[in-house]
């Protein structure tokens, strides 16, 4: 069995996250593998996995910020606001001026309130909403807050009566880029549909360390979990003392350099826990050994 750490795969067009899981499970001999954030099959790009204990730390990898490159489609819109969806509507938009259209994907930037695509994998009453479309249902989700950290535009394509938007975004977790099309579509009264869509890093994770599934070899190209919680996370290291207090998951006297989660090492370099200052005290919120 594979030793504990993150696999970093560049997923292929028309594969499920979960496919992708199950190939990465075959090739480290065990079932406890898992993903941060979902990719759609018509998606590409970074998909980070955790192996063994570091299935834990994916949780918290999820809450750092993830960057995509996009085109989005002008006067066409579809039932999963993206190419995999039905067309429910058609409208010419090549007539758009470049600078109105960058306006509109510029007005998204910042913290914003965002209604997730109705076949998003959120849960509606216990059911994935994409499930209740599926069945039939109208789906209403509630917007949530989001932050796009940046958004650009690169190059506009005239393409029959449509318009092809090129975009970068740098986001938050949780934010949806197909609701970004919808949504500069909807502003400027055309509709508009996700064409492509590349995830290109989570977190520190870029497609500078991402491998396809056929690239992966028997060592799986394996972060180690110390290197992926130096990677994610501000580090501390402890002496044998402190080192053993955390072993117990105890509380450490210690003065951590910022607010949110560190990671604390031992001497010897081995990933402990993440902790987090909670009035004067180093507290845990999640201990690996």
């Amino acid at each position: 069995m594979a030793d504990p750490g993150l696999v970093v795969v560049d997923k292929a067009p028309g594969m499920t996250s979960h496919d992708v899981v199950a190939r990465v499970r075959r090739l480290a001999g065990t079932r406890k593998v898992g993903h941060a954030g979902t990719l759609d099959p018509m998606a590409t790009g970074v998909l980070v996995l955790g192996v063994d204990r570091a299935t834990r730390l994916l949780g918290h990898l999820m809450l750092t910020e993830k960057s995509y490159d996009a085109t989005v489609r002008l006067g066409v819109s579809t039932t999963t606001d993206d190419a995999e969806g039905e067309v429910v509507a058609e409208t010419a938009a090549s007539f758009h001026q470049p600078g109105l259209v960058a306006a509109e994907f510029e007005e998204l930037v910042g913290d914003i309130e965002q209604v997730p695509t109705a076949v998003s994998a959120i849960k509606v009453d216990g059911k994935r909403a994409y499930q209740r479309v599926r069945d039939g249902e109208q789906v209403e989700l509630k917007a949530r807050p989001v932050t796009i950290h940046e958004l650009v535009v690169h190059d506009q394509h005239v393409v029959g009566d449509w318009l092809d938007v090129d975009i970068s975004v740098r986001c938050s977790s949780g934010t949806y880029v197909r609701a970004i099309a919808r949504d500069v579509g909807q502003a400027l009264g055309v509709g508009g549909h996700l064409t492509a869509l590349r995830r290109t890093a989570v977190g520190p994770f870029g497609l500078d360390v991402a491998r396809t599934l056929e690239q992966l070899g028997d060592d799986l190209a394996m972060v180690p979990i110390a290197a992926a919680a130096r990677a994610s996370f501000a580090g501390v290291d402890l002496d044998e003392e402190q080192a053993s207090h955390v072993r117990f998951g105890r509380p450490l006297d210690l003065a951590l350099p910022g607010p949110g989660a560190h990671a604390v090492f031992a001497p010897d370099g081995e990933f402990l826990a993440l902790y987090e200052a909670r009035g004067e005290q180093a507290r845990p919120v999640a201990v690996f050994v």
